[in-house]
């Protein structure tokens, strides 16, 4: 092993099921970009906050996203839940900032933000790819 690893709890979830979300989230976060309707971001700030400190199965996103993956019959893939939610909880935080610094009408780093999520979303709903993990590698690098 080589040391770079995402966080482990052992505890596993439906890994198509956290892509489906990603895909729903990007689809949302797409047209409030186009849109600027700030009850959208206020909408996945409530749901991603629902989904790390109430329950997921509570979330409106999860239970569409749960539905989408019966309806088009899509195998279960069983992942550990660390990573998909420390990818919540970075999912979590850039929106945040993004609704502060929309409201603050700062352009460029409201871009960078917005930029930037969109980026992992793309990553982890076309390949499955982690960037939350990355960024948790170097983190440990530093903080251990």
């Amino acid at each position: 092993m080589n040391g770079k690893s995402c966080p482990v709890s052992f505890v596993k979830v439906d890994g198509n099921v956290a892509r489906i979300t990603a895909f729903y989230v990007g689809i949302l976060f797409t047209t409030y970009l186009f849109t600027h309707n700030t009850y959208i971001v206020y909408f996945l700030i409530l749901d991603f906050a629902t989904r790390l400190f109430i329950e997921k199965e509570y979330s409106l996103m999860h239970i569409i996203s749960f539905k989408t993956k019966q309806i088009l019959h899509i195998r279960s893939v069983m992942v550990d839940s660390a990573a998909k939610r420390l990818a919540a909880y970075f999912g979590l935080i850039f929106l945040v900032f993004i609704a502060i610094i929309s409201a603050m009408n700062i352009t460029v780093l409201f871009y960078i933000l917005s930029i930037t999520l969109l980026a992992c979303i793309v990553l982890e709903v076309l390949f499955s790819y982690c960037l939350g993990c990355k960024i948790y590698h170097i983190y440990k690098k530093i903080v251990i």
